[in-house]
């Protein structure tokens, strides 16, 4: 009896203590959840900031924000508002191009006729179909190449003195400028069209084997100097990165010094020789489709457009859209051409021209319009020069000049007559720079080059034109009367 009022006694106190621990845990369960909705409603009053002071507030401010449409901001073309999408009107700008020269494009077939002649395109390089004086001026090319690479080997070796070797570069130099333009003055099978041609070609032939006299002058250099391999700024800097996966072995100096790594130079799109170009890893044949596709719709528009608006009556040739057949011009040999050859060899520097569009300064659209020869200007010409102790004004009269030089050799030369309007046209450039740098800003310069271009460059031409209309036709035209 005793043991069993015992076991009960304990099972009692059990179910005591267990009955006390669920209500404590209830009341704990039950006052947390009261603490919680208290906090949610605290929340709430907090949130509705519901005291009788700023009820009203509240609801007002509600009410405000429902059906407010207005904020503090800057109209769309205000300088201030920080826009700068104005695709939209750049698309206008287009069609109202379109629109205008399409309606000159009507006139002038309604007035003249289509005057599109392919035998007279034809005539335009050769007189005679059986003599080709400036392709084979052209050929003839190749011995001055020649002489540039056997004049190297001879340095390399230590055959010739770096004097001679000078001295013999000089010759090799002047001949490609003087060879070429005494032929075309000579010559009276060349046309004016076929000397641009050829002159052009000897041009580029020029500066490019310039470049290469330097860049072997540095190696040698720098190979008396102990140095094993080109610095970074006379070699590639990402040639490894550029070949390594490609195939292509890292050159150095005087390997490079074969027929092929010359005339690998000599075609491709640069004017700066380098011992190891960044190379691209395959040719791209729908790039490659898409480029020639380009160079021939271009060019044949043109030759169209040149013949179809250049009537052979002189009041007409001021109606002439030289500013328009320029910039078909200039897509057509930068980016559809250049692209064109550097696919093919498989050249990886295609940067052959940036932002000139956006041009605010004279300096800033001459050093980015052209990249291949402001490079070689900065690298060969300018550059040197601060070396030497010139200062940065004649240094940059210089390139000018240079510049000036070249525009009339390539238009004085092929006309057989002397003007000068390419060498003064470019030295004018010198002032007006001063002058939009000075006086003009942001889009007012922008709006000044572009004035300068489709006004200055036209002017030139048509000056030209007239010239060699007085010169040739009306000179014929007397001989026939008298």
């Amino acid at each position: 009896m005793g043991d069993r009022s015992e076991k009960g006694s304990g099972k009692h106190k059990r179910r005591t203590t267990i009955a006390g621990d669920a209500a404590r845990a209830h009341q704990v369960k039950r006052g947390g959840a009261e603490t919680l909705r208290g906090q949610v409603k605290e929340k709430e009053k907090e949130q509705r900031h519901e005291t009788p002071a700023n009820k009203h507030n509240n609801h007002r401010d509600a009410g405000d924000d429902a059906f407010s449409c207005h904020k503090l901001q800057e109209s769309l073309l205000s300088s201030n508002s920080g826009y700068s999408n104005y695709r939209g009107v750049l698309n206008w700008c287009v069609v109202m191009l379109v629109l205008s020269n399409a309606r000159l494009v009507l006139e002038n077939l309604i007035k003249y006729g289509v005057l599109v002649d392919p035998i007279q395109i034809i005539s335009l390089f050769l007189k005679d179909p059986y003599s080709w004086p400036a392709l084979c001026l052209i050929i003839v090319s190749n011995v001055f190449i020649m002489a540039a690479l056997y004049i190297e080997r001879k340095l390399s070796v230590g055959s010739i003195s770096e004097g001679t070797g000078t001295f013999l570069h000089c010759i090799n130099l002047a001949a490609l400028l003087f060879v070429p333009a005494g032929t075309v003055l000579i010559l009276t099978s060349i046309t004016p069209v076929g000397g641009v041609l050829a002159l052009s070609v000897f041009t580029i032939l020029f500066l490019k084997l310039y470049s290469y006299r330097d860049v072997n002058k540095w190696c040698r250099e720098i190979r008396h100097a102990k140095a094993r391999t080109l610095s970074r700024s006379h070699s590639c800097p990402s040639v490894h990165k550029a070949n390594g996966t490609t195939g292509y072995t890292h050159v150095i100096y005087p390997a490079n010094l074969t027929h092929r790594d010359i005339y690998y130079f000599i075609f491709v799109p640069t004017l700066c020789y380098e011992l190891n170009f960044p190379r691209s890893p395959r040719i791209r044949k729908r790039f490659l489709l898409r480029r020639l596709l380009e160079m021939v719709f271009l060019m044949q528009l043109i030759l169209g457009l040149i013949q179809q608006v250049s009537p052979p009556l002189l009041p007409v040739l001021l109606q002439v859209p030289n500013h328009f057949i320029w910039l078909i011009f200039f897509y057509w040999y930068f980016h559809s051409s250049m692209n064109f050859v550097a696919e093919l060899m498989q050249f990886g520097d295609r940067e052959f021209y940036r932002d000139w569009w956006n041009s605010e300064t004279i300096p800033y659209f001459w050093s980015n319009w052209n990249i291949p020869v402001h490079k070689w200007c900065l690298r060969h010409f300018y550059k040197p020069m601060l070396v030497k102790g010139v200062n940065k004004l004649g240094a940059q009269l210089a390139v000018f000049f240079l510049s000036a030089f070249f525009h009339e050799y390539l238009v004085s030369v092929p006309l057989k007559m002397f003007r000068l309007w390419a060498f003064l046209g470019m030295m004018a450039q010198i002032p007006l720079a001063y002058f939009v740098g000075r006086f003009l800003r942001g889009n007012y310069g922008n709006a000044a080059v572009w004035m300068s271009l489709i006004i200055g460059q036209p002017i030139a031409v048509l000056m030209y034109v007239h010239d060699y209309y007085v010169l040739h036709y009306e000179s014929a035209a007397e001989s026939t009367a008298a």
